[in-house]
């Protein structure tokens, strides 16, 4: 059964590519009776004010005529920023030799939270570099991840 946010990918995808700008991905969160559906976009030479603008304003459209969320929301559309979530396993092989933080949904060795160097993708597995062991990681155990932005 696809989770609200992958029904919303599925939906939305199109609207947004129409108008230049990739959907990164979608975030859910309930805070008391209301949600907040966030979306997140991105393009080449990065996202303006102007592009979540356009997305807000098309995605409302499609998201009043289809109406596939049951209850009161608010809709935000950001940048992923540079310490972007990462959604997609396909997203996480654009990062193989940076740093991300994992949180699990299930902890392994006693830690839900991991953070290192993201050193391979086999499969539905990623290698993660903590202080120097490599620790594999099943990607449908992972509840959130970021990469780690670096400063020079």
């Amino acid at each position: 059964m696809a989770t609200l946010e992958e029904k919303l990918q599925e939906l939305l995808q199109s609207s947004v590519e129409d108008l230049g700008c990739e959907l990164w991905g979608i975030e859910c969160q309930r805070a008391g009776r209301f949600l907040t559906v966030r979306l997140y976009i991105d393009k080449e030479g990065g996202v303006t004010i102007d592009d979540c603008a356009d997305v807000s304003r098309q995605v409302s459209a499609v998201l009043d005529v289809e109406d596939p969320i049951a209850d009161k929301y608010n809709l935000e559309v950001s940048s992923p920023g540079l310490d972007r979530p990462l959604f997609r396993l396909e997203q996480f092989e654009r990062y193989i030799g940076q740093d991300i933080s994992v949180h699990l949904r299930i902890p392994m060795l006693d830690r839900r939270k991991w953070q290192g160097k993201l050193e391979k993708i086999e499969n539905d597995m990623l290698t993660l570099v903590v202080d120097g062991q490599p620790q594999v990681l099943v990607f449908g155990n992972i509840q959130k991840a970021n990469v780690i932005p670096k400063f020079n």
